[in-house]
């Protein structure tokens, strides 16, 4: 086990990414997929191919799913997965066409690097290119440009990232993928370890980012704040081999999203874009209840790897850069 979404058998990641102006995707390539959902908790999504992945609508999974940076602009990056996809016969085969299904799903990173760059198709066909079970952490793919800890001023936040992880019983494998460019502060799920988010001033330790939003209340400023008018997002993936049908996949994306409040706090606002997708491949009985349980465990733990592996970069600090001076 890699302790990775590819541990489910047939999923493949890949990444690709400019660390010079900060931006990048990931590319979840899951043709063999049975079914699939989406469940979107935040207030400012960016999103592509979702509505055909409602239970009533009759495309039971897309063929791969695209995580990006690049704010509404990077889901161009998809168009490129969809030509790699099409010239290597995957999709639904229609007359004499192939029409690839990608879902995908964006961050907003450009207050990082070249604020003009955005991933492009060219980049979506790059990272299907470097597809392989074998997944990188940290600053790559869609979380080259990721922040944490968006409840003060710029200067004070921390360096997010992309993270996987995965969990287990017998035969059952559920895996997770996170982009993690969250408002709030970032925990381990298992010991409760604050691994980010809002800095003071200093940049030498990290404050309580409720409490940072509870103080805006208190001055009764919100009208005249402009930075609490900030669009993040985290945006992730959860796969299974369990059988489910398409309303239970949509169920397990509903669940794993347990996994971003037990590590993110506070989660879900109405400056997130949090999105998961899910993905069933349909090779082992168990129980939605066991499932969807799993995943919020997978989620859970791949946020908090994905902030344990993230490097400081683009003048933000990291956590280990951070743990190392306190």
């Amino acid at each position: 086990m890699r302790d990775s979404i590819t541990d489910v058998p047939g999923i493949r990641v890949g990444n690709a990414q400019d660390q010079d102006k900060a931006r990048g995707c990931t590319v979840v390539l899951c043709e063999n997929a049975k079914t699939a959902g989406v469940d979107v908790r935040g207030g400012s999504p960016g999103t592509r191919e979702t509505d055909l992945l409602n239970p009533v609508n009759m495309v039971q999974a897309p063929h791969a799913i695209y995580l990006s940076g690049g704010s509404a602009f990077g889901l161009a990056g998809a168009d490129g997965v969809m030509q790699y996809l099409s010239e290597n016969g995957i999709g639904f085969h229609l007359l004499n066409l192939v029409v690839p299904i990608v879902s995908g799903a964006v961050i907003f990173d450009l207050t990082v690097g070249d604020p003009l760059a955005y991933p492009g198709p060219a980049m979506g066909r790059e990272a299907c290119m470097n597809a392989s079970q074998e997944v990188s952490m940290g600053n790559v793919g869609a979380g080259t440009g990721a922040l944490i800890g968006w409840a003060a001023n710029l200067n004070q936040r921390m360096k997010g990232g992309l993270g996987t992880a995965s969990t287990s019983r017998g035969n059952l494998v559920v895996g997770a993928i996170v982009v993690v460019n969250c408002m709030g502060n970032v925990y381990d799920p298992e010991t409760g370890e604050l691994l980010g988010g809002t800095l003071d001033p200093t940049g030498s330790y990290i404050l309580d980012a409720y409490e940072e939003m509870k103080n805006k209340q208190d001055a009764l400023s919100l009208q005249a704040d402009p930075e609490g008018l900030t669009t993040h997002t985290t945006i992730g993936v959860v796969a299974t081999n369990a059988i489910l049908s398409k309303p239970m996949a949509t169920r397990m994306a509903m669940m794993a999203h347990d996994g971003y409040a037990r590590s993110i706090n506070p989660s879900h606002t109405s400056g997130d874009g949090d999105t998961i997708f899910s993905i069933a491949t349909g090779e082992v009985e168990s129980n939605i209840d066991i499932v969807g349980s799993m995943a919020a465990e997978a989620m859970a733990r791949a946020i908090a790897k994905a902030i344990r592996y993230a490097d400081s970069a683009y003048g933000y600090k990291s956590y280990s850069e951070l743990s190392k001076s306190l």
